[in-house]
């Protein structure tokens, strides 16, 4: 044996020794972290004799425990040491899981494996080659990340992090999996290259080695089975970098494992001769960094504290990183990525793969991330968000899929699935590669033809190859012999093969090159013919003809999906010269229109080209297909011919392909770009007159006038002057200019002067001015453009001008003035009517732009405008303004001026006098409008015209409006002004501040004379508002009393310097006097002292001497503005102790007991109140005698709550009865007391016999055995004294007994039976207290515990969830409702009928109810969805919502027989709908109008409020502003007619969704046709708003008595109309209300048969019930047999469990699980009884508040702390071959029980229990533990039914490993469950429930039809259908007469009837339950 010693920091392990005789072991001391390290040789010792060795050398004490563990922390034996070997590590701990104190290192060899050799050829020959392999490197390292996952049952997390940042440190690629983890030996495994998951040993020692388990087959061999040969992780990483370090911890393990490799490493060793092939591995505690010291790796210090936060994982690092890869990663980053999620994209999405619509996603989640140097950002990308890769492209464009799967002789299965992309009329729609360059297009083809043979798939394989869900990127199938191109014929066009992609999915038994890039043997095994291929048709296998399939398959995908263009109307074949090909120019089939994508083109339609050089615009000729055709056809190719546009500028054919058509281009954007060409020819001409003598059309000269010159421009229509022609095919041609004079005389027409002018960039076209023209009569001067001679071009004439000319009179020079009236009103217009003479007095036209003059002293003349005619000229809207005194003005000079005019003024006389009114004047006497509160306001009224004077006129009253006072009104009508005085203004709450009151001051009758606003100031008062009581104490600081304050005062003090202070309404301070003194009272003193109170103080107040007596006292003011008051209590404190006070509550005694009741002392004061003076310390203090006192018993005590001492326990010795003096002495102060001793029986109370102990009792249900009652004396012997009665009470006023007798006197042997027939109450533990009473004195007597359980049956409560963030929209469907009925216990009860569920739903109008109004609508719960299984939710989904806006109420409820429950109410929110028209809040009547002068007769719409609404008629556009159009409008055939012009606004102001008409009218005089009907719309504009406008009908008369007797016809339609839409939607909520209770009948009627048959189906009743008597009886015999049977005693556990129920509470583990047979819960219950009462809780953080709350006595068990092994390992003897063992063997845990929450309590039973077995008795126990243990298999405890423990080491015997009898156990046991009977009954209860209830629900709804139909055929309502016919006549009538106009007599006699008529059916309204809408 040797021995070496060496330290952590050093080499640990000498080179191996190349003998097979040395066994040298590594020791770690690791008991504490100073521990030291030692080599021991270990060659010919056994077990003991190493472990004595470690104890010497390392000097462990005998009494220490210890282990020895591997680096996996297996602990080591006997066995396990043997087959350590040379070179192994261990680790000497305290216990197995200790944590590594410091860090240890195991030397490892991986010296490569054999198949290095063996099999190296056959991989490297079939290596594949790739042009990007880098991605490929990195997919094998996530390859083992997904293996080493396989396991996790939640998320499986793989991180790409690439570590680019020189801040901290070296370029790294890390990855990080949340996987399994690897142990030492199989870190040791992964570091051997070739060592493949075949033959490698994941264990150390024989018994821990597994081989290689295949998965089992999964659908589409997605197993996660990808990491097996051992090569490609170690390839990749060398390929990626030039070093690793593999950090990993396993499962279960408290160790971190570390293992270095590196290429450096590697190359120093073969330089040193060393061995390559071996390394250390560094074990280490989690979050340990200390050994990374080198900066350029800091970022693992980061990486290494995230291990506290995992269970296991593995991280990969690689550094070394080439710079070609980093760039590569860095600048192609997408492109990779995007490659891994094509690798892996059934492992990220499942088996569909991404299907964008349908999204499935596995649990597999790989993040990548690339982080750089700042300032560039971090990159981060998941690869389940990448939706670019291919496979997602192919799914999502694929039309329909094939699926099939082929199976090889050899055992390999591979499923496959083809995928249609079919044609879409001008495209493929097979997906493209974005990495590989695409196929030329049908654009870039040849001719431009379309390319219909082209390939979509661009020739590329069909398949791509999937192996175990993983791709192999560089192996592709093209097709199989069954689905590959026909040579020749096809049913479908060849092209369609081409339009096809799929995917294989094979499985493990084909081989593929050890990095996975290329299948070896997957093509070849596919295409041998043994390989047999079948469809998979909704996932099961079909063996049919596969060739077969296939065909119908393409040719159903091509008929179905693929859309080609249809033509139409042949016309005839043609020949195509301009074709560059012989063989393209016939044979051209024509049609005349096309059918592409739902649209059709047809010849003459506008169209527009895409993707020409250039853009073409015409309009269709015809479209051609080469072919031979002859008829209508499908085609994929062909072309359009299309005449050019604007034809003036091209005027030429152009052909181009079809799909170069612009599907999306209109026809007014086609328009527009042809109008744009169109612009851009010459439109007209443009004259300039340099001299500035321009003429107008028509104009007027005077003899000897000069004409010119004249400057002309050619201008297109956009304005610019061009001189050319536009360039076109013909290219662009110079333009002239022709002028020609042309004299019309009686001769005809002569061209007097003619000449031609050339463009001038300078001058455009220029004419010099023409000679004086001095003959009279007409000229027209032309101006024509001309090109090559001629006015023409295109077929239109070139712009030209002409300008008629006309020489008369000489100008005007002067004027009269021929009408105008003398006396004027300020601001009415009138017209002044002119005549013009020229110089010889002969009438004149008025000269151009004539504007006169008008002026009148101290006077404003103004005019609107002028006017010629002939030669009178007229001054329009003469008005005169200025001041009027006294309502009249002197003649005044008006003065007229024509500037101009030879003689250019005259002057005439006028009168002026006030106008109409303008405004109102509002003014107040005071500067401002300020008023104090409570007093009312003067204001001075004037109406003044637009002069600011003061006019009168009749009915000119003016309203003052307040808010929340009552208008007010003057009358201005005599003489235009007045005085107008308010009501007191008041404003509530005003306090310290002042308010603002708007007033509004209007005329109601003058609509023009705008509002007057002012604001009212209104101040607080000055009059007393607050009364302020306080009182000064010694230093003068004052103390303020609160109203009704309880003010303490020593009782007999007197109360001095008590003060008052008021205060006004503004909380200023008001000064006090005498007046103020008078208007004061006190209520305690009736004279007071006025000096006093006007000094502020008030009188002296004696307190009372009882602390009882509490009087009230009042001070108040009172005068005539204000009355205030202020008052307090007074309560009197005592005095100074003066004496003892000793109160007996009974001064009576029974000899031998103790005296009942407390002896009270107190100290009293002076007047004999009680001063509470006394104290803890005084009890020590206190002093009692008396004779014959017992002092044994005698407790003095202090009362905290009454503040006094309490003596008890007065008991004296047995002697001669009488009274007995007490005396208490408390130092100076003494009191005494006399008690009477009395001596005689009854004295207590026994129990003699009753139900068993410890007594369990479930709500609701009574105790079996009755109570026997003994009545005892003092010595126990009985007293049978009859007076005694015994009662029966309960400790708790929650709990419920009742007993046919609650006492009763006991009998003639002294004794009482009680039976209890009912125990109700909350769950926990009570009493039940038997007590006598014995002349009103009570007898003690037993207490029974009881401890009440829950029923798990009754239901309790109801829980709702929904999601409290849906915003509920009016008319959509109400969010989805999850209600849970929960039992007492509260848990879910499973088995509630859904039908007893509902819930109402109704508007809350002004305030909550308490429970739904009878007009609440009911609905039922819907029926689970497919992933709703579980059995104790319901679902209320889809349920209508409510129409309308506003607060409604929700309410559930449960009702089943005598049960019902309510849940509190939810409140919802309806808000609108989307907004989708304008509407106003009530509908005005039709408008009748006329063109007259009234302006009454004129209006259309008067205070109309318009708003945006939804569907519903709720507003719902509170957000949206913008302006509304009015405009009137005729029907479209009557476009062209005139229409009635509208007085201004014709445009509304939109604000926050409402536009608001004060008053629209027709203009007076409007046009219109007499009789028509019009359409008034009002339209919103603005952005982005587009909703249906408003539309009013109206009539348009010329008369004013054709207008009134229309609009009373109008009137009266519209009234019958609105009745009639009343009365139908009455008729309609009647007919709806009879189809749906006929319904419900139905439905009832239905449900109550099929229960029936099912009652006598299950025979639940014998036969079928013909009445629900029968029923009734049968249920009343289940509830009184089920009673019975729940009464029944059975086995309880009675450990108090106050924290079931509570959140995240199981409960305690006595309590979770019911055992059978009593043999069992005893041995069970006391194999665990210290754990009985351990809390389980569901997480740690309430395991931790339990243990906060009770102090740490209360021990619990957090179910997410536990762990137990998932699998169920069968019973050991079952694999040990041995025959079936006597004794009935089974798992202790498989005997119990669970009532709820099974999967948690099976949890913590395997955690508690283990493997313990259960068996008959204790021979059987020993033959089985022996017949195990001899198979070399351990055993685990087993417990016998007999009471007998064999422990797991096979120690048995003695008391510790006997349990006790069960009565022993005292209730810490588990309970039995209720009979099998039991639960059948309950259901039989149910379902006899459930029919009853469905028969009564069938009776209501058959009663509530027949009452309805009875209603329907009624005769009240049979009237109103009667008078609603009537009224259905008479708007036919009215409706023919609206059509005549004008009214002809009969129209108006029937009117004149109609109006003596009473019209309108019953207002009469269903019920709100009627009408179904929630109220």
């Amino acid at each position: 044996m040797s021995l070496e010693r060496t330290s952590d920091d050093a080499r640990l392990l000498a080179p191996f020794e190349e003998t097979r005789a040395q066994k040298r072991i590594s020791v770690y001391d690791r008991r504490s972290i100073d521990g030291e390290a030692i080599i021991v040789e270990t060659s010919g010792l056994d077990y003991n004799q190493f472990l004595r060795f470690i104890t010497e050398v390392l000097i462990i004490p005998s009494t220490e425990r210890f282990v020895l563990t591997t680096t996996d922390r297996t602990v080591l034996d006997f066995d396990k040491f043997q087959e350590l070997k040379d070179g192994n590590t261990l680790h000497l701990m305290q216990t197995e899981h200790q944590e590594l104190p410091a860090a240890t290192q195991e030397q490892i060899v991986f010296t490569p494996h054999y198949d290095t050799l063996v099999r190296s050829g056959m991989y490297e020959y079939y290596a594949s080659e790739g042009q990007m392999a880098l991605p490929y490197a990195l997919a094998e390292l996530i390859d083992n990340s997904i293996s080493a996952t396989a396991s996790s049952q939640g998320e499986r997390s793989i991180e790409l992090r690439l570590l680019f940042d020189d801040t901290l440190g070296k370029p790294a690629v890390v990855f990080v999996d949340n996987g399994s983890g690897m142990t030492s030996k199989q870190l040791n495994n992964w570091a051997v290259y070739r060592l493949s998951k075949y033959t490698r040993e994941d264990g150390k020692f024989r018994s821990d080695r597994q081989g290689y388990i295949r998965p089992e087959d999964v659908s589409r061999s997605i197993n996660s089975d990808i990491s097996c040969f051992g090569v490609g992780g170690k390839q990749a990483i060398f390929y990626i970098g030039n070093s690793t370090r593999m950090i990993t911890r396993p499962t279960g393990s408290p160790d971190v494992h570390e293992l270095i490799l590196s290429k450096e490493d590697f190359e120093s060793k073969a330089m040193n001769n060393e061995d390559i092939y071996s390394g250390f591995i560094h074990n280490r505690k989690v979050g340990d960094s200390s050994h990374v010291q080198k900066e350029s790796e800091c970022f693992l210090h980061d990486l290494i504290a995230e291990e506290t936060n995992k269970g296991s994982f593995t991280a990969v690092v690689i550094t070394g990183i080439p710079p070609q890869h980093a760039r590569l990663l860095k600048n192609d980053f997408d492109k990779w990525t995007r490659e891994l999620a094509h690798i892996y994209h059934y492992y990220i999405h499942g088996l569909n793969g991404n299907d964008l619509v349908h999204p499935l996603h596995s649990n597999i989640n790989i993040e990548i991330s690339l982080r750089e140097k700042p300032p560039r950002c971090p990159r981060l990308v998941n690869l389940r968000e990448v939706d670019n890769d291919m496979q997602t492209l192919y799914i999502n464009s694929a039309a329909d899929t094939f699926e099939f799967k082929a199976c090889t002789p050899s055992g390999g299965t591979v499923d496959g699935v083809l995928r249609y992309h079919p044609f879409l009329y001008d495209r493929e729609t097979y997906p493209q590669d974005p990495n590989t360059q695409q196929a030329p297009t049908e654009d870039e083809l040849e001719d431009g033809e379309s390319g219909a043979g082209s390939q979509a798939n661009g020739r590329r394989p069909i398949f791509e190859c999937f192996w175990n869900g993983r791709l192999i990127p560089y192996t592709t199938l093209s097709e199989f012999e069954w689905c590959k191109r026909p040579g020749k014929q096809s049913t479908v066009p060849l092209e369609c093969y081409s339009r096809l992609s799929g995917v294989l999915f094979a499985n493990d038994r084909f081989q593929v090159s050890t990095n996975k890039l290329t299948f070896i043997d997957l093509e070849l095994q596919l295409q041998k013919n043994d390989t047999i291929f079948t469809r998979i048709v909704n996932g099961q296998e079909q063996l049919v003809q596969i060739k077969r399939e296939f065909s119908q398959w393409l040719t159903g995908c091509h008929e179905r999906l693929d859309k080609q263009v249809h033509f139409v109307g042949f016309k005839e074949t043609i020949t195509r010269a301009e074709m560059q090909s012989k063989k393209m120019q016939y044979p051209w089939a024509t049609f005349s229109s096309i059918e592409w994508d739902n649209k059709t083109f047809k010849t003459g339609q506008l169209v527009k080209s895409l993707r020409t050089q250039p853009i073409m615009y015409g309009y269709i000729v015809q479209f051609l297909l080469y072919g031979d055709h002859d008829s209508d056809i499908y085609a994929t190719n062909g072309k359009v011919e299309i005449s050019l546009e604007p034809k003036e500028v091209y005027d030429e054919c152009r052909t181009f392909l079809i799909s170069k058509i612009d599907r999306t281009a209109t026809n007014a954007s086609i328009q527009k770009f042809i109008d744009t060409e169109m612009n851009k020819m010459p439109d007209k001409l443009q004259l300039v007159w340099p001299e500035g003598n321009a003429l107008s059309e028509n104009a007027v000269m005077h003899a000897g006038a000069r004409l010119g010159p004249l400057k002309v421009s050619i201008l297109n229509k956009k304005g610019e002057e061009i001189a050319r022609m536009p360039p076109s095919n013909h290219g662009a041609r110079k333009l002239v200019m022709e002028l020609q004079l042309v004299c019309h005389g009686p001769n005809g027409a002569q061209v007097i002067q003619t000449h031609t002018a050339q463009h001038s960039p300078k001058w455009s076209f220029w004419f010099k001015a023409m000679e004086t023209l001095t003959q009279l009569g007409q000229y027209t001067l032309e101006l024509n453009t001309m090109l090559n001679d001629t006015k023409m071009f295109g077929g239109k004439t070139l712009p030209s001008h002409q300008l008629k000319l006309t020489i008369t009179e000489g100008k005007a020079e002067r004027f009269v003035v021929e009408a105008f009236p003398s006396t004027l009103r300020v601001g009415v217009a009138y017209d002044m009517v002119l005549t013009l003479l020229d110089a010889f007095d002969h009438p004149a036209p008025a000269p151009p732009l004539l504007a006169p003059e008008l002026s009148c002293r101290n006077l404003i003349v103004s005019y609107e405008t002028t006017s010629s005619s002939g030669t009178q000229f007229t001054i329009q809207g003469v008005k005169v303004s200025g001041s009027v005194p006294n309502y009249h003005c002197k003649p005044q000079d008006l003065n007229v001026v024509l500037p101009g005019l030879q003689s250019s003024s005259q002057t005439i006389k006028i009168s002026l006098l006030p106008g109409d009114p303008h405004s109102l004047d509002v003014t107040s006497e005071k500067e401002t409008f300020t008023v104090e509160n409570g007093n009312p306001m003067t204001f001075n009224i004037k109406v003044l015209d637009e002069a600011g004077n003061i006019t009168a006129q009749p009915k000119l009253v003016v309203y003052c409006r307040v808010p929340q006072h009552t208008p007010i009104s003057v009358d201005c009508s005599t003489t235009g002004a007045g005085q107008l005085i308010t009501k007191p203004i008041t404003a509530r709450n005003l306090n310290e501040q002042q308010r603002v009151v708007k007033a509004k001051f209007d005329l109601q009758s003058q609509k023009q004379v705008s509002a007057v606003w002012k604001e009212l100031i209104v101040v607080p008062s000055t009059r007393v508002s607050r009364l302020e009581v306080y009182f000064q104490d010694a230093g003068g600081l004052d103390s303020v009393l609160r109203n009704e304050e309880q003010v303490e005062w020593k009782a007999g003090d007197l109360l001095e310097n008590l003060h008052y202070r008021l205060y006004d309404e503004g909380q200023r301070l008001l000064p006090l006097d005498q007046h103020t003194a008078r208007s004061m009272k006190v209520n305690w003193l009736a004279e007071v002292n006025l000096e006093d109170l006007a000094r502020g103080k008030l009188p002296h107040i004696q307190v009372p001497t009882q602390v009882t007596n509490k009087p009230f006292y009042q001070i108040s003011y009172k005068d005539q503005r204000a009355s205030v008051d202020a008052s307090f209590i007074l309560v009197p404190c005592p005095d100074v102790p003066s004496e003892l006070k000793v109160t007996l509550e009974h001064s009576s005694v029974t000899m031998g007991e103790v005296l009942t009741g407390d002896i009270h002392l107190e100290l009293l004061d002076q007047y004999g109140n009680v001063t509470q003076k006394l104290t803890p310390q005084c009890v020590d203090a206190i002093k009692v005698e008396g004779v014959e006192l017992d002092s044994t018993s005698l407790t003095v005590l202090w009362q905290e709550s009454s503040k006094d001492v309490v003596v008890r326990g007065v008991r004296f010795s047995p002697g001669q009865p009488g009274p007995r003096e007490l005396t208490f002495t408390l130092r100076r102060f003494t009191g005494r007391v006399k008690v009477m001793l009395t001596a005689g029986p009854p004295a207590t109370l026994q129990l003699l016999s009753g139900p068993q102990l410890p007594l369990q009792v479930f709500n609701g249900q009574g105790i079996p055995s009755p109570f026997l009652i003994q009545l005892c004396d003092a010595w126990g012997n009985p007293s049978p004294d009859k007076r005694v009665v015994v009662a029966l009470t309960s400790s708790s006023p929650s709990l419920e007994v009742k007993c046919p007798v609650m006492s009763k006197p006991v009998d003639r042997e002294g004794k009482a039976s009680f039976s209890v027939k009912r125990i109700a109450g909350p769950k926990g533990e009570f009493s039940l207290e038997f007590r006598g009473l014995f002349n009103q004195r009570p007898i003690p007597g037993p207490s029974i515990q009881l401890t009440v359980v829950l029923d798990p049956s009754k239901p309790a409560r109801l829980v709702v969830d929904y999601d409290t963030n849906t915003i509920c929209l009016a008319g959509e469907a109400l969010p989805v409702f999850s209600v849970s009925v929960l039992s007492e216990e509260g848990g879910p009860i499973r088995n509630v009928n859904p039908a007893a569920l509902s819930m109402m739903l109704w508007r809350i109008e002004t305030t909550s109810l308490p429970s739904p109004p009878s007009g609440a609508i009911q609905f039922k719960c819907s029926k689970p969805l497919e992933n709703e299984a579980d059995d104790f939710h319901f679902y209320f989904r889809d349920k209508p919502g409510a129409e309308q806006t506003g607060k409604y109420s929700l309410q559930f409820s449960l009702t089943s027989g005598r049960t019902k429950l309510e849940s509190k109410q939810y409140v919802l929110d309806v808000v609108p709908n989307e907004p989708i028209k304008l509407a106003p809040d009530s509908q005005p009547t039709t408008p009748i109008v006329s063109n007259v002068e009234a302006p009454d007769s004129r209006v259309l719409v008067k205070d109309l409020s318009l708003r945006i609404r939804d569907r519903f008629g709720n507003p719902a556009g509170q957000e949206v502003d913008g302006q509304v159009e009015v405009r009137v409008e005729l029907s479209p055939e009557d476009r062209d007619k005139e229409l009635p012009t509208l007085e201004a606004p014709s445009h509304l102001q939109l604000t926050n969704g409402t536009a608001h008409v004060s008053k629209l009218s027709i203009n007076r005089n409007s046009p219109g046709i007499d009789g028509a009907e019009y359409v008034l719309v009002f339209q919103i504009r603005g952005p982005g708003i587009t909703l249906a406008p408003y539309l009013l009908p109206f009539r348009f008369y010329n008369d004013a008595e054709n207008q009134k007797l229309m609009s009373e016809l109008a009137r009266k339609k519209d009234r019958l109309s609105g009745d009639l839409v009343k009365f139908k939607e009455y008729s309609k909520n009647l007919e709806d209300l009879r189809r749906e209770l006929t319904c419900k009948n139905q439905q009832a009627a239905k449900k109550v048969t099929e229960l029936k048959s099912e009652l006598s189906r299950r025979k639940v009743i014998v036969t079928q019930p013909k009445s629900d008597l029968e029923v009734r009886t049968a249920l009343s015999e289940k509830i009184a047999q089920f009673n019975r049977i729940s009464g029944e005693p059975r086995r309880t556990c009675t450990i108090a469990d106050p924290y079931r129920g509570a959140r995240d509470v199981l409960g305690k583990v006595g309590q979770l699980a019911l055992v059978e047979d009593d043999a069992s819960a005893r041995v069970i219950s006391w194999h665990i009884q210290g754990d009985m009462d351990c809390l389980v809780t569901v997480t740690t953080a309430a395991a931790r508040q339990v243990y906060d709350r009770t102090g740490g006595a209360q021990q619990v068990l957090p179910l997410d702390s536990i762990y137990v092994n998932p699998t169920d390992r069968p019973l050991p003897h079952l694999g040990c071959r041995t025959p079936t063992p006597p004794g009935n063997p089974v798992f202790a845990r498989d005997l119990l029980i669970y009532p709820n929450d099974t999967e948690s309590c099976m949890k913590v039973f395997k955690n508690l229990l283990g493997d313990t077995i259960l068996i008959d008795d204790l021979d059987a126990g020993n033959a089985y533990r022996k017949s195990v243990v001899q198979s070399n298999r351990s055993c685990p405890t087993i417990l016998t039914r007999r009471g007998e423990r064999i422990g797991a080491r096979g120690k048995f015997g003695g008391a510790q490993n006997r349990a006790p009898a069960l009565s022993a156990l005292q209730g810490r046991v588990f309970g039995a469950p209720p009979p099998a009977l039991y639960h059948s009954l309950s259901s039989d209860i149910g379902d006899l429930q459930g029919y009853l209830e469905a028969f009564e629900a069938s009776r209501e709804a058959k009663e509530e039809l027949n009452a309805h139909v009875q209603k329907l055929q009624s005769p009240e309502n049979m009237k109103m259908n009667q008078a609603m016919d009537e009224n259905k006549r008479k708007l036919t009538e009215i409706e023919s007469q609206l059509e005549r106009t004008p009214v002809s007599t009969s129209g108006r006699r029937a009117l004149r009837e109609e109006e003596e008529e009473a019209a309108g059916p019953p207002q009469k309204r269903p019920r709100a339950s009627e009408r179904r809408t929630p109220q």
